[in-house]
């Protein structure tokens, strides 16, 4: 099996350069498969609750629900995956933590301390 690099490029067996755009996932270090996703799910939790706008208190988009699940999505794989992670697992902690703290501020009904996503 096969992933885009990150120029994302040709897919599996597309033209000119698919093979250098594609690696095997055997080659790639579990540590970073874990990173790629833990990013991901950052990011995607982020443009959830409209933190990429603009004007993060106005955004043109905001789904707390689809946030929630990401952001407990991604606080199971830190959790899970810290010990792997070495030092860099405080990193995602905190960035865990920042979009944790979003929520709340962005929540018409904050939930109840240790009830919020991914606590």
């Amino acid at each position: 099996m096969a992933v885009a690099g990150a120029g994302g490029g040709a897919g599996a067996g597309g033209g000119a350069g698919g093979d250098d755009a594609a690696r095997d996932l055997v080659d790639i270090p579990a540590v970073e498969v874990i990173s790629r996703a833990a990013v991901l799910l950052m990011s995607a939790a982020a443009e959830q609750l409209g933190l990429g706008a603009a004007d993060p208190d106005r955004p043109a988009h905001r789904d707390l629900d689809q946030a929630r699940t990401l952001i407990t999505a991604l606080s199971g794989l830190v959790q899970a995956s810290a010990p792997d992670l070495g030092p860099h697992a405080a990193a995602f902690r905190d960035g865990l933590a920042g979009l944790q703290g979003a929520f709340r501020e962005y929540s018409v009904h904050p939930d109840a301390p240790g009830r919020g996503p991914g606590e």
